[in-house]
């Protein structure tokens, strides 16, 4: 399965065999499901799974707006709400499933944006595991969502955090407090932070936040925390 299609109601971005033995849902950042994004689902592809990356601006069109153009993405962002996210989560599981994709085969990952949907989704109870590549709205609710640190509670699978001490947007204060609050939660949380990492870190596409030794290292850490949570379908 590749290219755009819209089992869900809604266009997603999907790349690898359906025959494959574990999904990955990939959670887009502020910019849409762009190039950057693609190419991650393509690369989690390589690695065996099937990866789904729905638009979660559907609603608005699924515009892909250019990284150096922030402006635009703030009323997208902002026309994002708790149950339309629930919805578009609840929708594309339900897509997996009818291709034998059940929760403890599914994993869910997010930059940016997406790495604050990917923790609400690991609160929903149809994903086996999750990631967040520098996800927001630790101390102070985004997208109609509680703040994380208050999330935590309700984490239902294992959760990962990635986190760049140099992100101005999310202080390592904030990381410490996320990651006492999930100390607690009912499932196994970690938390990694790269001293010289920015927000953003992950994404090639953006030179002057990309980080390639924090990018690559904790592309394996997501890997192996899936590898280690997830089951096959």
């Amino acid at each position: 399965m590749s290219g755009s299609t819209a089992p869900a109601g809604f266009p997603i971005y999907a790349s690898g065999k359906t025959d494959a033995a574990r999904a990955i849902i990939v959670l887009q950042e502020a910019f849409g499901v762009n190039d950057h994004i693609r190419g991650v689902a393509d690369l989690l592809a390589d690695e065996g799974y099937l990866a789904v990356a729905p638009q979660l601006f559907h609603r608005d069109g699924s515009p892909e707006i250019p990284y150096d153009d922030f402006a635009s993405a703030m009323p997208l962002m902002a026309n994002l709400t708790k149950q339309g996210l629930t919805n578009d989560l609840n929708a594309t599981t339900d897509f997996l499933a009818t291709l034998g994709f059940h929760a403890p085969s599914i994993a869910a990952v997010g930059f940016c944006m997406g790495g604050t949907v990917s923790f609400f989704a690991a609160t929903l109870g149809n994903v086996g595991a999750a990631a967040s590549f520098y996800g927001g709205g630790v101390a102070t609710g985004r997208f109609g969502l509680p703040p994380l640190v208050e999330l935590a509670a309700d984490l239902k699978c294992p959760w990962l955090g990635l986190y760049g001490d140099l992100d101005q947007s999310i202080p390592v204060e904030q990381v410490e407090a996320l990651r006492e609050a999930t100390d607690v939660a009912s499932v196994t949380t970690e938390i990694v932070r790269y001293p010289e990492a920015k927000h953003g870190f992950h994404c090639d596409a953006r030179p002057d936040s990309f980080n390639e030794a924090a990018a690559m290292d904790a592309r394996r850490r997501a890997l192996a925390f899936f590898a280690e949570h997830l089951r096959d379908k």
